[in-house]
């Protein structure tokens, strides 16, 4: 898409909601002009226009926290973008993961669930134990206990998979999901981890079809 035919608004700027590929968690609302949006596409890097400052502003220059660019998206009416990036480190000024942590409201009904959250939950379990918790326990009784669940577990995924039953089978993977999640806490693996693990075997894949068809053009 050509730059041109994005709309900014009278200041000359466009907001850009920059989100984590790998989580696709919202990071930071900042602002571009044409001129940082053509550097951040030249440099593959997020390059936004301070308006306090009213200064170009490449992100991590001086914190070492920078933003690779994956890919830049405009809305539907072209007045804003959403830019998808892999992150050096904390977005936010304050060291936060996301510069959005401050909750105004929650629903009392209504929970989100994420993969990341119940990481955290185990997290958590872990560092403050808390009595009847099936979750403490399994931190209480360690490395082994774990790894014998797991180990469990994914028995009965087989089972129930080649039983076809699909009710079941969901189950299955989900409590063998439940326990590698409480397997990585214990032994200090990330969500993040293993997303930059499948992202390289996703870069690697596509590298190795291009130059599959690079040599049956040749």
């Amino acid at each position: 898409m050509d730059i041109n035919k994005l709309n900014f608004n009278a200041d000359g700027l466009i907001p850009a909601a920059v989100t984590d590929a790998l989580s696709g968690k919202l990071l930071i609302l900042a602002y571009m002009n044409r001129e940082s949006l053509a550097l951040t596409i030249a440099e593959g890097r997020t390059v936004f226009w301070s308006r306090s400052r009213q200064e170009l502003w490449r992100k991590g220059e001086t914190s070492g926290n920078v933003q690779r660019v994956v890919s830049i998206t405009a809305d539907c009416e072209n007045n804003s973008l959403e830019v998808k990036v892999l992150k050096d480190g904390p977005a936010c000024h304050t060291g936060e993961d996301s510069c959005f942590f401050n909750v105004l409201h929650a629903s009392d009904e209504l929970s989100e669930f994420s993969i990341d959250a119940l990481y955290e939950m185990l997290v958590g379990r872990k560092q403050n134990p808390k009595e009847g918790s099936y979750t403490s326990y399994l931190f209480e009784k360690g490395l082994d206990k774990i790894l014998k669940k797991v180990g469990e577990e994914s028995t009965e995924v087989i089972i129930a998979a080649k039983s076809n039953d699909r009710a079941e089978t969901v189950y299955e993977i989900a409590d063998l999901a439940y326990h590698v999640l409480t397997l990585m806490v214990e032994t200090g693996l990330s969500p993040d981890d293993i997303r930059r693990e499948l992202a390289s075997r996703h870069v690697v894949d596509k590298k190795i079809k291009q130059e599959k068809m690079t040599d049956a053009a040749e």
